[in-house]
């Protein structure tokens, strides 16, 4: 429950045509005020002005990553409830709405054609790239641990790049399947499995962040080294979700939050890294619990510290 003032300071930041539209896009998922900017066709002053609007009511978050920020409706509080219901009555066929929509398609699929042409020019080298900044083999050992005495039915490798999870993780499962939006990166890790004769692995060519279903429902999936490409790595968690088994787990591979600004420029990243407390939130709203969460400090001067988080079906968790 809340006080009036709350509930009337809330429901006044909400009361104008485009923080409406900011509430149903943000609803959507995570954006960047250039997103929204480009999505409304408005100016970036006036678009931060109504997001400081919406923030200080309570409506959403803000959060400062390097030189960009991230904007998403708040998770708890009445004032976010509030958001939620409003957003849930704004009829979904009013032609702003499905102007703001077709916008933000536009802008996914630019970024996704951005990455798509930087995994083609690194396909080739991307495991030597990898461990550039990463105590690789740290974490390897680790994801393999994780599996200790384990063999489960289907592992589900999300964001398969050369296929090395399909490769190290080879001895426990019995059918092992790698999805990448990739072209080139899919061609690196057929003929990686060919050479290391493993015929119980396939790779395929989708889009993690739209599943169709078609690889079925794994007892794990790996997400390794991949959320940072996205914008909104909550909403490819939540997809990834829907291709778990009722009591499945999913190992989830990323850097912690950095500072690094040009690997935005020179290597496609979206975002700075990834904090414990977005991780929790991300699982929560995925139905899953953060189950374990090992972190693995750089060994050069310079490096990042990766985490490793292990995500559970909350049912199974209780």
């Amino acid at each position: 429950m809340a006080d009036a003032a709350t509930l009337v300071g809330a429901l006044r930041a909400a009361g104008e045509t485009t923080r409406l539209r900011l509430l149903a896009l943000l609803a959507e998922g995570e954006h960047t005020v250039k997103d929204l900017t480009e999505i409304l066709g408005q100016s970036q002053p006036r678009v931060s002005r109504h997001l400081k609007l919406l923030a200080d009511a309570g409506l959403v978050t803000r959060n400062a990553e390097g030189a960009w920020a991230y904007y998403r409706l708040a998770d708890t509080d009445t004032a976010a409830d509030l958001g939620r219901w409003l957003v849930a009555r704004l009829d979904g066929d009013d032609p702003g709405r499905q102007r703001d929509r077709v916008q933000l398609e536009a802008i996914r699929a630019a970024q996704q054609a951005q990455a798509a042409a930087y995994f083609a020019k690194v396909a080739d080298r991307w495991d030597e790239l990898r461990q550039l900044h990463v105590p690789e083999e740290a974490v390897e050992a680790a994801i393999v641990a994780a599996l200790e005495g384990r063999v489960v039915d289907l592992l589900i490798d999300l964001g398969t790049g050369t296929g090395r999870m399909l490769e190290l993780l080879a001895g426990h499962y019995r059918r092992g399947i790698g999805i990448d939006a990739s072209r080139e990166m899919i061609a690196v890790a057929r003929a990686r499995l060919t050479a290391a004769n493993i015929g119980h692995a396939q790779v395929r060519l989708g889009d993690i962040a739209d599943l169709d279903g078609t690889a079925g429902r794994a007892d794990l999936i790996v997400i390794h080294q991949v959320l940072h490409y996205f914008n909104d790595p909550g909403r490819a968690i939540a997809q990834a979700r829907r291709a778990l088994k009722p009591g499945g787990e999913m190992l989830v591979v990323d850097f912690a939050p950095h500072e690094l600004e040009f690997l935005r420029a020179e290597h496609a990243h979206r975002r700075l890294g990834l904090s414990e407390a977005h991780m929790q939130g991300w699982a929560r709203g995925a139905g899953l619990d953060v189950r374990q969460l090992t972190t693995f400090p750089p060994t050069t001067a310079g490096g990042l510290t990766v985490c490793l988080w292990r995500l559970q079906d909350e049912q199974d968790s209780r």
